[in-house]
């Protein structure tokens, strides 16, 4: 335990430290970053992932609304919608996820009134 990295005593933790800190894999980080917006790590010259302390509390509470609360991925999602955690970007991305369900049922009454014709 000695040579593992503090919470709070630095500025910027690399993603092995978040990954000791969190006792979570580095790619499982990485994945989170790909499913909540709002979880994006600066990168530093060489392509680093740099965590600021926010970030790594960040990975601590979804942690532990998977883990010890036993919520779903999506319900975390919502979780930090209602908070006001999504970005811009992820909104616009519904918009248009909505916009092709919609043509998409659409196009599927149409077929079905074509059919009960």
């Amino acid at each position: 335990m000695g040579n593992e990295p503090r919470l709070g005593s630095k500025v910027f933790y690399k993603i092995g430290e978040v990954s000791k800190i969190s006792k979570l894999p580095a790619y499982v980080l990485r994945f989170w970053e790909s499913e909540f917006s709002f979880l994006r790590p600066k990168k530093s010259r060489g392509n680093q992932r740099l965590y600021v302390q926010k970030d790594v509390d960040t990975v601590l509470e979804i942690k532990r609304m998977l883990y010890d609360e036993g919520h779903t991925l999506a319900g975390v999602k919502r979780y930090w919608a209602r908070r006001g955690r999504v970005t811009v970007k992820k909104q616009s991305s519904r918009k248009e996820l909505a916009q092709r369900v919609r043509g998409d049922l659409q196009a599927i009454i149409r077929m079905i009134d074509s059919h009960s014709s």
